[in-house]
């Protein structure tokens, strides 16, 4: 049984930076590709990031050149470091694992965590 846990959810104000963490418990979390998505009220859960197990990294053209996904294979961990926050950043951030098809997809993701909340403040 998979089961995903974050953390470090907060408030920030505008240009401040958050670290999230995602530990996963489970079959060999190396095998896995890890995904970051968020939903803010009213809207539709959106892709953020995604590592693959080779280590490649893809993210949302919003969060590129701020938001950096790592993982650390030891430690069953994947993190999120935000950088320069925006208040439209705030949202409810989730960390899943890959399925099968398309990596900014959500429906691709067969495990999900409980969400960590994330708000920026202007």
């Amino acid at each position: 049984q998979v089961h995903l846990v974050e953390s470090g959810g907060g408030l920030v104000p505008a240009g401040g930076s958050l670290k999230l963490s995602c530990v996963a418990s489970g079959p060999p979390f190396s095998r896995y590709a890890m995904g970051w998505f968020r939903q803010a009220p009213g809207k539709e859960r959106e892709f953020v990031t995604a590592i693959m197990w080779s280590g490649s990294t893809y993210y949302a053209d919003s969060v590129k050149g701020r938001f950096t996904i790592s993982r650390d294979n030891a430690k069953n961990t994947v993190h999120l470091q935000m950088n320069s926050l925006k208040p439209e950043d705030t949202a409810v951030y989730f960390c899943a694992i890959f399925g099968s098809g398309s990596y900014y997809l959500a429906r691709s993701y067969d495990y999900w965590g409980q969400g960590t909340q994330v708000t920026v403040s202007s």
